[in-house]
């Protein structure tokens, strides 16, 4: 069973590989939390367990690490559990406060990772990735993705292949704290006159947190991931003063659910 949580593709995209070479279902975490079911899970002997999710401001989303602590887990008996964070470029110590989150529920993290894919992130001094750059780091998880299905196939113990950058503790801790702290007003999300109401953005909104009429709305519970921001059609919606003239990025080879 592989658990994912994705804003513009990336993590989707790795968590579809790695469900298609280990032979392991797919699960939202986005949608299970909508859904507002049980959250229990019942793993199977041998089943291996895998949480692929991207790293917000080096940590975890406030969406994954809400959904851990909400979740149970039946016939746990040592099955494999593995991590896979998507990254720009670092994650600080992300897969270290997953790993203590899962002890906190009595879950052995076995082995994490890094994977470092294009950049989707535009606010402040951020920018998307030139085209040469997402090339060049397309190409180069697929080698890691192999890796790592290879590493998990055989249940490798205690591999940690993160990459976890300078400064980590100020990143992940003290930096995290003032982005959800300051980062997450939704106040400066709008929609201009190129907007067609299609819906799209409340519809792969992960915490249905939009609403269209002529035009989107923005409520309160926001994650940051931009999927509204990237995943626009018509490029309309923007975020203050910072995305204007800034890209969108969707990765090119995941498959969204319809």
């Amino acid at each position: 069973m592989i658990f994912y949580f994705t804003g513009t593709g990336n993590s989707l995209y790795a968590a579809q590989r790695l469900s298609h070479e280990l032979d392991e279902p797919l699960v939202s975490i986005a949608d299970e939390l909508n859904s507002r079911s049980s959250l229990h899970y019942t793993l199977l002997q041998d089943e291996k367990v895998g949480f692929v999710f991207p790293v917000y401001a080096w940590q975890p989303p406030n969406m994954v690490m809400d959904w851990i602590k909400a979740m149970k887990v039946k016939n746990y008996s040592n099955n494999y559990i593995f991590s896979v964070s998507t990254c720009g470029d670092e994650e600080g110590y992300t897969t270290r406060i997953l790993k203590k989150s899962l002890l906190r529920k009595g879950l052995k993290l076995n082995s994490g990772f890094s994977l470092v894919m294009p950049n989707n992130y535009m606010i402040g001094t951020y920018n998307l990735d030139s085209e040469s750059e997402v090339e060049k780091k397309l190409k180069a998880a697929e080698d890691r993705l192999s890796e790592i299905s290879s590493a998990v196939k055989e249940k490798q113990d205690n591999i940690f292949e993160t990459v976890i950058g300078s400064r980590p503790f100020k990143k992940s801790y003290i930096t995290n704290f003032f982005f959800k702290k300051y980062a997450m007003d939704t106040k400066k999300f709008y929609a201009t006159d190129n907007c067609s109401a299609c819906g799209l953005c409340a519809e792969i909104c992960n915490t249905k947190n939009i609403t269209v009429d002529s035009k989107p709305v923005w409520g309160n519970n926001c994650v940051q991931c931009f999927a509204c921001i990237n995943r626009c059609p018509e490029e309309a919606i923007q975020y203050g003063n910072h995305t204007q003239s800034k890209g969108r990025y969707i990765n090119p080879n995941c498959k969204f659910p319809e």
